[in-house]
């Protein structure tokens, strides 16, 4: 785990169990109408969402939205997060943000695999700061920032702001937060997974809704040979301690 990746739950939709409730209700309910979204409660929620959210029926997930800061994670892990389509993204720009050259740690992510290979690791830092002084020296010669970054390795940290509806966090969470994602996006997923945890209103829909990597959704690894011994097992441990419970998954 790096600690100086950060992942914030900054805003989401007002009510959200709520919205996604009520327009699930639209569906079946004569006595639906737009007034009936503000006499929505917490019984009302309990008594419907997780049975239409049993059935299958997530496209409801999409009426509710939520924006995450992540901050600290290398380019590389970012590369990855776009690639999920149906979301919204701004990301930090080097363009017009100077890096700090005085830390090469807090300017760029090093795997843990690296670190454990002492002599690989000085050679990996000493190419980073000379990475830094040609930045500079290239910036500092009168060449515009736009160009002085082509020199930055993709291990250089950046800042981004994601938005997602939570169908689609369904199915990033179901592909990243697998023990067999690449292991910085994969702490990136469940630490976006811990932030909706600790928010109460928002805490239900991880059971209700099954978020998390695929094994939790399918309730089976489709990875196959594929899976890596006992990450079936420690998965399920770790989701079950998320959530507080023991659910059939």
């Amino acid at each position: 785990m790096d600690d100086k990746i950060r992942v914030t739950l900054v805003n989401y939709t007002r009510r959200p169990l709520e919205t996604v409730t009520w327009a699930a209700l639209i569906s079946y309910w004569e006595g639906w109408e737009t007034g009936t979204f503000e006499r929505m409660g917490e019984k009302d929620v309990e008594m419907h969402l997780p049975r239409v959210l049993g059935y299958g029926h997530e496209s409801i997930l999409e009426h509710a939205v939520l924006t995450f800061a992540v901050e600290g994670c290398s380019r590389v892990c970012s590369h990855q997060l776009v690639r999920h389509r149906l979301a919204s993204y701004t990301q930090q720009s080097h363009r017009y943000i100077k890096l700090n050259p005085n830390d090469v740690e807090e300017t760029f992510m090093i795997p843990e695999s690296v670190k454990e290979k002492p002599e690989l690791y000085e050679k990996w830092k000493e190419f980073m700061e000379s990475a830094i002084e040609l930045y500079e020296e290239t910036y500092k010669a009168g060449v515009h920032q736009e160009d002085a970054r082509f020199i930055l390795p993709q291990a250089v940290r950046t800042k981004i702001v994601v938005t997602m509806n939570l169908r689609e966090l369904k199915h990033f969470l179901g592909l990243r937060a697998c023990e067999r994602a690449q292991w910085e996006i994969r702490e990136v997923a469940w630490k976006m997974l811990e932030e909706i945890a600790k928010n109460e209103e928002l805490r239900p829909v991880i059971k209700w809704a099954k978020l998390g990597p695929r094994c939790i959704q399918l309730g089976y690894c489709p990875e196959g040979e594929l899976m890596p011994p006992g990450c079936w097992k420690r998965t399920r441990e770790k989701w079950r301690a998320l959530v507080g419970s023991k659910p059939e998954v």
